[in-house]
């Protein structure tokens, strides 16, 4: 009888041993909730680099990781929505890509880790506390990486483009505080430099041609800063630019290839994959405020001559050699 029962027991066994080893690797999947306001390729290259960072850790999609990508579409109430749904469904992290959702986030979650990325003022925008300047902790459930850009030396650098251009246009959300800051900055860059600065502000993407056509003819260069609605609708402004020759400038650089004449600023992959690297801290123990947010420190100089010829002018040789990349015909 012994004998007989010997293998059931040994199956039953062995199932269970089955059971719970899937229950144990299913328990080790860590579940990621991603909220961007809209898709672009700088914040594309962001959403990239953060998992990147998280895999070169060790902690890979459908290995450890799960992620649950949401976009917001320019909406705040659909970012205040996803933040709601990642709260319910108890993800165990939350990366907020921009301003508008890493505020919604913050606001709805306490006790989630929270790693925010292409934020241009996380004290500001208040994500961190006033006590909490850049290099330091949050003390919170809150960390990331602020991509506030270089606008005065960038301004100053466009300028050398067009040294002639003395009426600069620009596109921006009114109600996007990263966007403020930002133009804040350029209006005061704009002083020093002597220049004139026409402004035209928009609410969604679907206003961006609209806004830059009532800039032709009033302005001798475009200045597109770190504008999430304006830059989702970037072909419309290179559309424009080129049909009334408007020399056009950006501040990220991934607007070069999609039509600008050049860009001085920030690698957003290496922004994503900057976040990614706190994160891996994160999950691995370190509590989110005890981790250092910070700024973006490496910048670089993109040009097009295809762009610059399709505006109408030559770029000055003296700063193709300072580009470290240039897109050519």
């Amino acid at each position: 009888m012994l004998k007989k029962l010997c293998p059931v027991l040994i199956l039953i066994l062995f199932v269970s041993v089955g059971i719970s080893f899937a229950q144990e690797k299913k328990a080790r999947m860590i579940k990621i909730g991603v909220t961007q306001i809209v898709s672009h390729p700088a914040l594309d290259a962001d959403a990239k680099g953060f998992e990147k960072a998280l895999a070169d850790a060790g902690f890979k999609e459908g290995v450890n990781v799960t992620y649950d990508r949401q976009n917001a579409q320019g909406d705040m109430a659909n970012a205040q929505t996803i933040a709601q749904k990642f709260l319910d469904a108890k993800v165990d992290m939350i990366h907020s890509i921009a301003t508008p959702t890493s505020q919604a986030v913050v606001k709805t979650i306490k006790n989630i880790p929270v790693v925010f990325s292409s934020v241009t003022d996380p004290v500001d925008a208040g994500l961190v506390p006033k006590a909490s300047p850049p290099g330091t902790k949050s003390g919170t459930n809150v960390t990331g990486v602020s991509d506030h850009w270089p606008v005065s030396l960038q301004f100053e650098m466009y300028t050398k483009f067009v040294p002639m251009a003395k009426k600069w246009g620009t596109i921006y959300n009114a109600g996007d505080a990263n966007s403020m800051v930002h133009i804040k900055e350029m209006r005061e860059a704009a002083k020093k430099l002597g220049v004139e600065l026409i402004e035209a502000s928009i609410s969604t993407s679907a206003e961006t041609m609209q806004a830059a056509q009532s800039l032709a003819g009033k302005v001798q260069a475009i200045n597109i800063t770190s504008d999430n609605t304006a830059v989702s609708a970037f072909e419309a402004i290179v559309k424009v630019c080129n049909e009334k020759k408007i020399p056009l400038f950006a501040g990220d650089v991934d607007s070069v290839p999609r039509g600008a004449i050049a860009a001085y600023g920030l690698d957003y992959f290496l922004i994503g994959e900057s976040a990614g690297k706190k994160a891996a801290q994160a999950l691995k123990g370190k509590k989110p405020g005890d981790i250092p947010w910070g700024p973006a420190e490496k910048f670089s100089l993109v040009v097009s001559e295809k762009a610059a010829k399709a505006q109408g002018i030559v770029i000055p040789p003296g700063l193709l050699k300072k580009a470290g990349k240039v897109i050519k015909e």
